[in-house]
């Protein structure tokens, strides 16, 4: 048998790209353009090449592989000190919108980008000055300043606006996507709509080369709801951006879109893009969608869009021209964002104390730690109650404060370490990055609940830290008129008998294999397993919690 370099890529993996090339080449035989396509470019960009799309696109995946160490860890970058958590925090705001929570997170957003962002630079151009000008004369009109610098700086200048206004900590440049979504379905709404589709396909594919042959099983998974986590309000903000730059583009060109079409695309973008999964936390690990009202605030903003984008310059009251009142139709919206977003993150969480009863790992201003039932210090900063919600959210999990960079999160769940028994917090800054590793552990009464623990062990640390106790656990089956229960006890777990709500008798559980007797009975530990034997009588009494 051949041995072959595992270097090399395997045989379908050259048949993907070869089979777009031969189908693209019969297309072309079929169409035989004669070169429109490629005139068409070179009249609106320099050298027919999107280049401030690849500015662009590089700029982001330098930002994930340099300040965000994904060069060293691709699937697991350094998130934390790069959301913006506040506007006290500069790093923060400043990186939060060109960072991703994972490879994931940003494959997705330049997949997107891939696929929308050239018809958006598209109708940027990069020849701006009117036909016959010399687009030479001007450092405005400058092709090669509008492709290198003009639209990468409009760029740069978005992903600030979408991480400055937005509500609370963010973190990926999903809102400057939804900004090149708004700038070109303006002017090209149904070509947006094909682009956005086409994502689909760019991101399978290169799902398909990086894994040509995918092998599945059923299995238990612990997982939210997918639309936990959707960032409508950033995604919101970014579609209103660009709705407003690319309206005030078509008022300065005198170009209007069909009313139908605009408004057809809006609705099918909206909905796709799923910009109508508004959710809000309902209480611990419960979240709350509202699907009918995101699916009126899509349809709202089609016609917002429709409104303005085909207004024109009759005067509509006063002194008011059509277009001054479609403007503000799109700006009332941004204005009401950042009434919202400025306040919030003008809040700090100076002086915020770490949350829970035990010890928790200090790294470099960092404190990690594991709590339940707590107030989410950053979602509740601003109280409010309104329409049956509050901001007043309580939590669990593993907790990360940092008063330096106004950070205070839930980093992991609850209900996601009593599914993996494990996880693994990074925290860090510019150059420099930690990991504190969590552990819990615990045992299941029968027909009981089950009582845990919670360890920690920073970077430097040989052994584990309890941090958290459950409260105990007791048995269903009685055995001599007394209860059994489980009860975690200094990093350890006791067996405990007891009668009438008074201790008769504890003893930490046996190592396997090995027996303990309280109060003539006798328990014996048969793997992960507990049995109680009195008088003929043998039952399971607790298993080891077990993790996936």
């Amino acid at each position: 048998m051949l041995d072959v370099p595992s270097w090399l890529p395997a045989p379908v993996q050259v048949a993907i790209p070869l089979v777009f090339l031969l189908s693209l080449s019969l297309v072309w035989r079929i169409d035989r353009p004669r070169g429109e396509w490629g005139l068409r470019l070179r009249r609106r960009f320099l050298l027919g090449v999107p280049w401030g799309t690849l500015v662009s696109i590089l700029g982001v995946l330098a930002v994930y592989l340099f300040v965000q160490q994904g060069a060293q860890r691709w699937h697991w970058p350094l998130t934390l000190p790069f959301s913006s958590w506040s506007y006290f925090y500069p790093t923060g705001w400043f990186f939060a919108a060109f960072s991703h929570g994972g490879s994931g997170h940003l494959v997705g957003n330049l997949t997107t980008t891939v696929a929308v962002a050239p018809l958006a630079e598209y109708y940027f151009g990069h020849f701006g000055g009117e036909r016959g000008d010399n687009p030479f004369s001007s450092w405005t009109t400058h092709p090669w300043i509008r492709a290198f610098v003009v639209f990468p700086v409009g760029v740069f200048a978005v992903g600030l606006a979408t991480s400055l206004l937005a509500w609370g900590p963010v973190i990926g440049f999903s809102g400057v996507v939804f900004a090149f979504v708004g700038f070109a379905l303006v002017r090209y709404p149904l070509l947006t709509v094909i682009a956005v589709a086409g994502q689909e396909v760019i991101r399978t594919v290169y799902d398909v080369m990086r894994n040509p042959v995918v092998f599945g099983s059923a299995e238990p998974s612990f997982s939210d709801p997918w639309w936990y986590g959707v960032a409508v309000q950033g995604h919101a903000l970014g579609l209103f951006l660009g709705l407003l730059l690319g309206v005030v583009v078509l008022y300065r060109r005198r170009e209007r879109p069909d009313a139908l079409r605009l408004w057809t695309g809006a609705v099918l973008l909206g909905t796709s893009m799923t910009l109508w999964a508004v959710w809000w936390y309902r209480g611990d690990e419960s979240y709350v969608l509202y699907q009918g009202l995101g699916i009126v605030f899509v349809v709202a903003v089609a016609a917002m869009t429709t409104v303005a984008a085909t207004a024109d310059r009759e005067i509509a009251f006063g002194n008011v021209s059509r277009q001054v009142v479609g403007f503000l139709v799109l700006a009332a919206p941004l204005a009401v964002m950042a009434g919202v977003a400025i306040p919030v993150n003008l809040t700090t969480v100076d002086d915020a104390s770490v949350p829970g009863d035990g010890p928790g790992i200090e790294v470099e201003g960092y404190a990690v730690t594991y709590a339940e039932n707590i107030e989410n210090q950053k979602v509740s900063v601003v109280d409010i109650e309104a329409f049956g919600e509050t901001t007043n959210v309580r939590t669990s999990g593993v907790i990360v404060v940092n008063d330096d960079r106004e950070i205070w999160t839930q980093q992991v769940s609850k209900g996601r370490l009593a599914f993996s028994g494990r996880a693994a917090v990074r925290v860090g800054g510019v150059g420099w990055s930690e990991v504190v590793r969590v552990q819990r552990g615990g045992w299941s009464a029968a027909d009981g609940g089950t009582a845990y623990q919670v360890w920690l062990r920073g970077p430097d640390d040989e052994r584990w830290t309890p941090t958290y106790a459950s409260d105990p656990v007791t048995a269903g089956p009685t055995l001599a008129e007394k209860n059994v229960s489980i009860v975690p006890e200094n990093g350890g777990f006791d067996l405990r008998l007891s009668r009438n709500n008074s201790t008769v008798s504890t003893a930490p559980i046996p190592a396997d294999g090995e027996r303990v007797i309280l109060d003539g009975i006798r328990f014996e530990r048969d793997g992960n397993r507990v049995f109680a034997a009195f008088d003929g009588t043998r039952v399971r009494v607790a298993s080891k919690e077990t993790y996936n």
